[in-house]
């Protein structure tokens, strides 16, 4: 497959319709104008309407470790929208099945839990997909209640040294149990099983006042996995944090069926190896 070139902001504006609507998602971009005003333009005056705004917002943000934004290109999808279309075909129908040959160890999952602490087993967190759109992601909840009052946590080791994980809670997160309602996104649609890890807009904010490239991850789904938590691990500081980001803009631009196959077929070894990550 011939690599994909990166976009610069001249070729942007020659974009079709549809292209930019699939990658970029127009009305995502555009939030201080309405989808009725940028259907009237041109793609052109709206794509230039656009990159002003980015850039307005993006220009609040600089930092001496910040690219500016005349930097930074928009990066082409690895995939092709047939693959893009067969890739959320594929994955619905395995969310399916799995939700179904798994529903013994939810019950488990849930037992657990229940036995543990007697609070909610399912814990659902709001995060940044698909188009920079918010969704709830759900897990099974792994932490004490109360556990993220003061802000929000990061790092597995902080939360076990702080006594912030329940006894079940550090069971299901070492075999990554905790993540198996997953699949419901997977299936609805807010994710894919390989992606990128959804954050928090909390963190995303951070990550932008360093590098403004993240927003490029909005245009594809999230995922239950990534390339980057194979080789990065959990997130617990800025600096894994940008090489992270790193690695998923990577992926991004190479993803491809094979590429995600690699990824769905390491990170199974992983888990069942015991393997943290």
């Amino acid at each position: 497959m011939t690599q994909p070139k990166d976009i610069d902001r001249k070729d942007l504006l020659t974009y079709t319709k549809s292209e930019w609507k699939r990658l970029y998602g127009r009305d995502n971009w555009a939030k201080e104008n309405g989808r009725e005003d940028i259907d009237k333009m041109s793609l052109q005056k709206a794509s230039q309407l656009i990159l002003k705004n980015v850039d307005r917002q993006k220009a609040k943000m600089q930092s001496e470790h910040t690219p500016k934004m005349s930097e930074m290109a928009f990066i082409s999808d690895g995939m092709n929208l047939l693959e893009f279309f067969v890739k959320r075909l594929i994955g619905i129908l395995i969310s399916t099945c799995c939700l179904l040959i798994f529903s013994p160890l939810f019950l488990i999952c849930y037992i657990m839990i229940k036995m543990d602490d007697g609070g909610p087993a399912l814990y659902k967190q709001e995060r940044i997909g698909l188009y920079g759109k918010p969704f709830n992601i759900y897990k099974f909840r792994s932490m004490k209640l109360n556990a993220e009052e003061e802000e929000p946590l990061l790092c597995q080791s902080s939360l076990e040294k702080e006594g912030r994980l329940t006894k079940a809670g550090a069971f299901l997160r070492a075999h990554h149990l905790d993540e198996l309602p997953q699949l419901w996104n997977v299936f609805i649609g807010d994710m894919a099983f390989i992606g990128y890890r959804p954050e928090r807009q909390y963190y995303i904010n951070k990550i932008l006042t360093y590098d403004p490239r993240y927003v490029l991850l909005y245009q594809i789904r999230p995922g239950v996995t990534s390339y980057a938590t194979l080789y990065n691990g959990y997130t617990d500081t800025m600096e894994k944090m940008l090489t992270r980001l790193d690695l998923d803009l990577y992926y991004l631009k190479h993803r491809s069926w094979w590429f995600d196959l690699k990824i769905l077929f390491l990170t199974f070894w992983k888990i069942i190896n015991g393997i943290r990550f």
